[in-house]
């Protein structure tokens, strides 16, 4: 990945480094309510942090850390990965960790900036990713988004206590 920084209205968008450890980092990821939807449920250090971020800046990742404009303040990441050049898609994935931000329409704006930045300069056609169906407000803003329900994952696993369908959305240039 290059190390291109990119903005959009509010935020500005950085390669996710080792400036982006931090404990505010980890206390996101440890949240029980920032995680409750996520893959990582928690139990992160600091070190388990910048092992992850090491490695996913290792692989070139398409990861960007969310940046406040005005402040600078990191909100939280987004990011494409995997990217497949042949097929022209991307798996897309964003996390909105500063919860003092929610609500403001960050995460929209990062994604319609995102996803054209993956159509107009690395020329994917499709972008896809996969939700728990009861995340409403993340399924909600996808929807409004572009993104069409390609499938739908019975039980997929436990979150909130109870057994979770999971959706497979994707959105095309």
């Amino acid at each position: 990945m290059k190390n291109i920084d990119i903005e959009s209205e509010r935020l500005t968008y950085k390669r996710v480094s080792s400036e982006h450890i931090s404990e505010d980092y980890v206390s996101w990821i440890n949240d029980s309510e920032v995680n409750r939807y996520l893959e990582t449920r928690g139990n992160y250090t600091l070190d388990l942090l910048k092992s992850y971020i090491e490695q996913q800046y290792d692989k070139a990742t398409f990861f960007w850390a969310i940046h406040l404009k005005d402040s600078n303040k990191h909100i939280g990441n987004i990011k494409i990965d995997p990217i497949n050049f042949e097929t022209k898609s991307g798996e897309y994935g964003i996390l909105i960790g500063d919860k003092l931000n929610w609500g403001k329409g960050y995460a929209s704006e990062a994604t319609i900036r995102i996803i054209n930045y993956c159509f107009d300069e690395l020329e994917l056609t499709k972008i896809t990713l996969g939700v728990i169906e009861d995340n409403v407000s993340a399924v909600n803003l996808y929807k409004k988004l572009g993104f069409k329900i390609d499938e739908v994952i019975q039980g997929t696993k436990v979150y909130n206590n109870k057994i979770s369908n999971s959706l497979r959305m994707s959105i095309h240039a």
